[in-house]
């Protein structure tokens, strides 16, 4: 009997700082990476938008 694991629901991909490498495959990295970059994306755009509304604080506290 043959086991087809395409039918499993996928474990979600996930990355701990620091974590030993040398187990993932290549495309367990690449997969990594894509998951760092979209993450570092998204706390670059909170961070815009918290600056961004500093700055309106600001403005706003000088006028």
């Amino acid at each position: 009997m043959s086991f087809i694991d395409d039918d499993r629901p996928q474990k979600k991909t996930a990355h701990e700082i620091g974590a030993d490498l040398s187990m993932l495959s290549v495309d367990e990295l690449k997969a990594r990476v894509e998951l760092l970059k979209t993450e570092i994306a998204r706390l670059e755009a909170e961070a815009t938008r918290k600056a961004s509304g500093r700055q309106a604080a600001e403005s706003f506290f000088r006028s």
